[in-house]
């Protein structure tokens, strides 16, 4: 019940609670040698996508959102889908996101691709790519 009085702030169009920000900490045994983005989910997908998806790299969670792990700028030439939430430089809102799945190798990322695709799935949304990409050389 007092957490529906948490003051929220909406970020790329997407409400969350609190109002601050807090970078993904990825064990140190991890090394993210092509940077680090995040891209969240609303907690209610978090099990579906975990489960579907061929390949997970680190995976945080709060009581409200889930972030998946995946390399600097998969956003380029993407336009993720709502309720999705697209966090550069694993900078997230959140309350304490928590290290809940993390890979049997030493990289952190989840393939964007076809988490992006996976995303397009659940919402229904047919996938959108950057005018030109992929058209006739």
């Amino acid at each position: 019940m007092l957490r529906h009085l948490a003051p929220r702030s909406i970020r790329g169009g997407r409400e969350f609670r609190g109002g601050g920000l807090v970078r993904l900490e990825l064990p140190s045994s991890i090394v993210p040698t092509l940077g680090c983005d995040a891209v969240g989910f609303p907690a209610r997908h978090g099990f579906r996508l975990l489960g579907r998806l061929p390949r997970n790299g680190c995976v945080f969670a709060d009581s409200d959102w889930w972030w998946w792990i995946v390399p600097a700028g998969s956003d380029l030439e993407l336009t993720w889908p709502l309720p999705s939430h697209y966090a550069k430089g694993a900078q997230v809102p959140g309350t304490d996101p928590r290290l809940i799945s993390w890979p049997d190798d030493n990289s952190p990322y989840t393939p964007p691709i076809p988490l992006y695709l996976m995303a397009c799935q659940l919402t229904g949304t047919a996938p959108l790519w950057t005018a030109g990409v992929g058209g006739p050389a």
